[in-house]
């Protein structure tokens, strides 16, 4: 059975999935690959049955706060064996670290290459933030390809304490504000 709720946060309302007590889905409600599958309204994550669902709301906000590194949450990742491959290396990168995509490629024993492919794969990864994703960056550090936008890894890189994130979350907030015309599924 596949259930959706909703957490909401100051960068906006993330959208999860369970499947089978399995977290398979972290999404913001605006992002690029929003599940087509996720039927609204969303009940609110403290209203969810699942065990797996409310802990995994729990761990997001302990993140967010910055009172959490590592995640603890049963996962199932739906994916080609490429995309599982990347996502399994993308759980390797630790809290506060960052690598490119190159270098993300060449771990994976691809040339350099083949960055748009594992680039690729990257921007599919069902439990961003859980999976992180956001700390991958383009070549010489610049932050590209989030599928929760650049706003939001701005946000979590400079979380984690990364210069690269403080720098652009600086310029992306003098642009507009995160919370401005959030909306809400509740």
């Amino acid at each position: 059975m596949m259930e959706y709720a909703v957490l909401p946060s100051a960068l906006g309302d993330i959208v999860l999935r369970v499947e089978s007590d399995d977290l398979t889905g972290v999404f913001f409600h605006d992002q690029k690959h929003f599940p087509s599958s996720a039927h609204r309204p969303f009940m609110p994550i403290k209203q969810s049955p699942s065990a797996v669902m409310r802990q995994a709301g729990e761990e997001i906000e302990e993140y967010l706060a910055g009172a959490r590194q590592r995640f603890e949450l049963p996962l199932s990742l739906p994916g080609s064996p490429f995309q599982q491959r990347v996502w399994q290396r993308l759980e390797g990168i630790g809290f506060g670290e960052i690598l490119t995509y190159g270098a993300l490629a060449r771990s994976l024993g691809l040339s350099r290459g083949h960055s748009r492919a594992v680039g690729s794969a990257v921007g599919r990864n069902p439990v961003s933030m859980i999976v992180p994703c956001h700390r991958v960056l383009a070549g010489g550090g610049a932050l590209t390809g989030y599928a929760g936008g650049l706003a939001r890894k701005a946000h979590l890189l400079a979380l984690e304490g990364r210069p690269e994130g403080s720098a652009a979350l600086r310029q992306v907030e003098g642009e507009h504000h995160l919370a401005a015309g959030v909306e809400r599924f509740q």
